[in-house]
């Protein structure tokens, strides 16, 4: 398996739901802006998505995917067979009591992650409203991420990066067709949510059939604990459920800070933090994705070179892709709001602000996707502890980052944005330290060199995208095809001036290519 090929296929998988997605929260800020609509909203939707980040894509994947990839290497197709139906079992019990008791303790919950809302009723009791409509979700999609773990560790990676596609196209189909039938319009969205769960579970269903892994339900009749593969995974959950719920619990506090901001600011960050989260699907979740199923066959096979190698290639590519993306996200920041969210009730208030936000985070970008891609040599290595440690520090760092730029510097609501970048830069950091310390990862030759010509290539994209946005305020003027024509030209004409420069130092795609066995 060519794994450049398979990253591109995630890739643009993933690019197309990120698309829908852009498609899906211009129409939230067209139809409901920057205020209490969607403030309510976006906590509602976080809460579910913070638990589906911890219990599915998390730690369950974290824990889930290394055993899995053992079973496949190491046992009889039955034994892994047996494996699959025995956690998806496990897996589904301990959701119906999680969804149900979060419906119930969805007023509680509310006022923990969003306190400031306490102080407008109204808005208080719609959130709590929306919660637990969007509550079920947390037991669709971790079902699914489940699937996913599967499919990916058995090379099927594009079903996986696909299925996010359902969640947009049912948010996009609510808002234009559904939300005037109800009083309160916003909560079609939340209805798309639990749909749209709905739709991305039943989605992978016959991909599962197909490689004769549907699973079944199958409880041990002696207890989890009894089996091997079934408890081995629940004893690396633990840890890492700390250590993805320390990394949740800063966006918790984040929310909560901005809670008591002017309203808006929960808003602001959330537009912003979609801009960021493009490169880091595109690129972050799809090496990520990739990466983990064949670090964790190389070390099955106490194969260490070969361990090695696919982390330095995993990390030259993230330099390659994500480094002109932050400086991308940075120069174009206002025409990429602007043309995005600027419409309806997205007011020019709303870009500047969200336009802060969104510089703030690119500082922080290029740490974000490391992190995804240094994760999983532990991650495959069964080895939690290490990155939980890591991710504690990263908490408490992050968290005085906070009231530095908050308080002290002033920066509201794009303090609690570079605090987040900063710290996974902190977090990245530690990361690459302790597997060098290890002795788990050992550079390949040409890191020195390399990094200087990216640097050039850098240079180049920035100040030629600096000098081509032209006046900021003429985008906030122009109309929808205008604006789209330009920064369509202008990420062109940036990727040229890139990957022209690198084709020019000698970088080649062919350098880049890897192959594993299936």
């Amino acid at each position: 398996m060519n794994l450049l090929n398979a990253l591109a296929k995630v890739g643009s998988m993933t690019f197309l739901s990120r698309i829908l997605g852009f498609v899906r929260d211009t129409l939230i800020a067209r139809v409901f802006g920057a205020g209490m609509l969607s403030d309510a909203f976006i906590v509602a939707f976080k809460i579910p998505n913070l638990l589906r980040r911890i219990s599915a894509e998390g730690a369950f994947s974290q824990a889930f995917v290394p055993i899995l990839a053992e079973y496949k290497s190491q046992r009889s197709f039955d034994e892994t067979k047996s494996l699959i139906n025995r956690v998806a079992t496990w897996l589904g019990i301990i959701l119906v009591g999680v969804t149900l008791l979060g419906m119930l303790a969805a007023p509680f919950i509310v006022s923990i992650i969003a306190p400031g809302f306490r102080a407008d009723p109204n808005k208080m009791q719609l959130t709590v409203d929306l919660l637990r409509i969007t509550f079920p979700y947390i037991f669709f999609i971790s079902l699914v991420s489940m699937a996913g773990g599967v499919l990916n560790t058995y090379n099927k990676f594009g079903i996986p990066a696909f299925t996010p596609v359902w969640l947009n196209v049912s948010m996009i189909v609510a808002i234009l067709f559904f939300a005037d039938y109800f009083a309160e319009p916003i909560k079609a969205l939340a209805w798309a949510v639990f749909i749209g769960g709905f739709l991305q579970l039943v989605f992978q269903i016959p991909f599962l059939k197909k490689i004769g892994l549907l699973p079944r339900f199958e409880l041990n009749p002696d207890g989890a604990n009894h089996d091997k593969g079934v408890s081995r995974i629940l004893t690396l959950m633990g840890p890492a459920i700390l250590g993805v719920s320390v990394a949740q619990i800063s966006l918790i506090i984040n929310t909560i800070f901005a809670s008591f901001l002017v309203t808006g600011s929960v808003s602001w960050l959330y537009y912003a933090d979609r801009l960021m989260e493009f490169p880091t699907g595109v690129l972050g979740v799809a090496l990520g994705t990739i990466l983990l199923p064949s670090l964790s066959k190389a070390y099955a096979s106490s194969d260490s070179n070969e361990y090695s190698q696919l982390l330095d290639w995993g990390l030259r590519l993230t330099f390659i892709l994500a480094a002109p993306a932050a400086v991308a996200l940075a120069v174009l920041a206002t025409p990429l709001v602007t043309s995005l969210f600027h419409y309806g009730k997205f007011t020019a208030l709303d870009v500047a602000m969200t336009q802060q936000a969104l510089v703030a985070y690119s500082f922080g970008l290029l740490g974000l996707i490391l992190v995804k891609i240094l994760a999983p040599g532990f991650y495959a290595r069964q080895n939690i502890k290490t990155p939980v440690k890591i991710a504690v520090f990263t908490l408490v760092a992050t968290q005085v980052m906070n009231l530095i730029f908050v308080f002290a510097i002033d920066l509201r609501h794009a303090g609690l944005a570079l605090a987040i970048g900063l710290g996974a830069c902190l977090n990245a950091g530690l990361l690459y330290y302790h597997l060098r310390k290890a002795n788990v990862y050992q550079p390949q030759v040409g890191w020195l060199v390399f990094l200087l010509k990216l640097a050039v290539a850098l240079c180049v994209m920035g100040l030629v995208l600096f000098f081509a946005v032209g006046d900021i305020k003429a985008w906030l003027e122009y109309s929808l095809l205008i604006r789209l024509i330009y920064l369509t030209a202008l990420v062109v004409l940036g990727a040229l001036s890139y990957f022209a420069c690198l084709f020019l130092l000698g970088f080649r795609p062919s350098d880049y290519m890897r192959r594993v066995k299936h």
